[in-house]
């Protein structure tokens, strides 16, 4: 009787384990998010769909295109080759690097740096390109640069086009350790004095080298940048908040940086939150394992959570990357 009894509770429990539902397995978009040498991503949304505007991670001579990605669902990029190239933009030869990207008025303007100058001297500096749509292609909205000189010390590079609450658009921008920050005017062609009559405005704050970045989230302002030599291990971002765009920023700490287990190098990101959701991502990019070239970088995205203080928690970087999130 005993072993009668035995075999039906063997029975049992072997048609409750195969009767259980297999666990769903989540798909992930995976780190990187797609082939290929990119960095300096800018993540945007457009018309419910997620976009992302690198930079062509190679030698300066051979960085004179944009590609750009878009996604449904943050799990599957489609390429859209060439969306802007230096053959468009006669004063542009090289270096072509740090997108940025807004849509305005039915327009969609796409800044970029170029020619890596040095000196007030060299032809170079921050571009504007202008499309119909998301995808290009970008035509010369100036037929110069926006931006030639050096400003405060800021190199031209490394730009971020910033829409405040009252509507009005900032240029943040600026390398060599200096940030810049200046009022554009309706038709981004120029720039609007701050009341004291000054047009570029420092912002630098403690440890900023490059790729600056700013967000509005629950009325504070939220002022990102790298640190570190953008061809080592130590590249990182860290940020600070305040009360207004002009700052003062304090440092509060890194939230993104290198995991010796995944990748190195990781820096130069942006933020994109879902419209819909209160969901934040970085994309960022960062050295895969071994790489000693200096120009091979991959774009990645990993979640952005923020704690009960309002704090941005450290950033895990990932293999995996995110789940899907389309916006319905």
């Amino acid at each position: 009787m005993r072993a009668i009894l035995i075999l039906i509770f063997c029975s049992l429990s072997a048609i409750s384990v195969y009767s259980q539902k297999p666990e769903k397995l989540v798909k992930r978009s995976g780190n990187p998010v797609f082939p290929g040498w990119y960095a300096d991503p800018e993540g945007a949304v457009f018309d419910r769909t997620f976009w992302i505007y690198p930079t062509f991670s190679d030698k300066y001579e051979k960085q004179v295109f944009l590609d750009a990605f878009s996604s449904k669902d943050l799990l599957s990029w489609k390429k859209h080759p060439s969306i802007l190239d230096t053959a468009g933009f006669k004063w542009a030869k090289k270096a072509v690097w740090a997108p940025s990207i807004i849509k305005k008025d039915h327009k969609y303007y796409l800044l970029f740096g170029a020619n890596d100058i040095q000196s007030d001297q060299e032809i170079g500096g921050i571009g504007v390109g202008v499309a119909d749509r998301p995808e290009g292609p970008f035509k010369d909205h100036l037929g110069k640069p926006l931006v030639d000189k050096f400003h405060n010390g800021a190199q031209p590079i490394d730009q971020f086009v910033f829409k405040d609450k009252d509507g009005q658009h900032y240029l943040i921008y600026g390398g060599w350790k200096h940030c810049n920050m200046a009022k554009l005017n309706d038709d981004f062609s120029g720039f609007i004095p701050f009341s004291d009559g000054t047009v570029f405005k420092e912002i630098t704050p403690e440890n900023y080298v490059e790729g600056p970045y700013m967000f509005i989230r629950d009325g504070k302002y939220y002022f990102m940048w790298s640190e570190g030599g953008w061809t080592g291990p130590d590249y990182s971002v860290a940020y600070a908040i305040s009360d207004s765009p002009l700052g003062p920023f304090k440092r509060i700490g890194k939230v993104l940086q290198q995991d010796p287990n995944v990748a190195t190098g990781a820096g130069h990101h942006s933020v994109i939150k879902h419209p819909k959701k209160n969901d934040y991502y970085m994309v960022y990019h960062r050295r895969p394992l071994g790489e000693t070239d200096g120009n091979h970088r991959v774009t990645c995205i990993d979640r952005m959570e923020f704690d009960a203080k309002g704090y941005i928690k450290p950033v895990k970087i990932t293999f995996e990357g995110v789940s899907g999130n389309p916006i319905k």
